[in-house]
């Protein structure tokens, strides 16, 4: 006989787990950003960095290297006037995290 503590947790449960999640991040937002980031930074910045998400106004842009990081975090005023269409939903600020090859 299986304890209750084995038994897999009821599939609505981890719904509602992920739902509360995915409610602070936009997809919409982050879909919309993805698709301006090769007209707002440069191709070849577009190329090698990605934008992973917006949450609570900051910008999160995955780089390959410390040289892409600090390209991006020096063109940051740049690249985020460039999002101000997304309207209220625009980032304010910017984070680069390092990608894992």
């Amino acid at each position: 006989m299986r304890r209750r503590e084995e038994e897999p947790a009821p599939l609505s449960e981890l719904l509602n787990a992920l739902a509360g999640r995915l409610r602070r991040v936009d997809l919409r937002l982050i879909d919309d950003a993805r698709r301006l980031w090769p007209t707002v930074v440069d191709p070849v910045l577009a190329e090698h960095c990605r934008i992973e998400f917006i949450k609570d106004g900051v910008l999160i842009v995955s780089v390959p290297s410390g040289a892409f990081a600090q390209r991006i975090v020096a063109e940051s005023p740049t690249i985020l006037k460039g999002f101000s269409s997304l309207g209220k939903g625009a980032p304010t600020t910017l984070r680069t995290v390092l990608k894992s090859p």
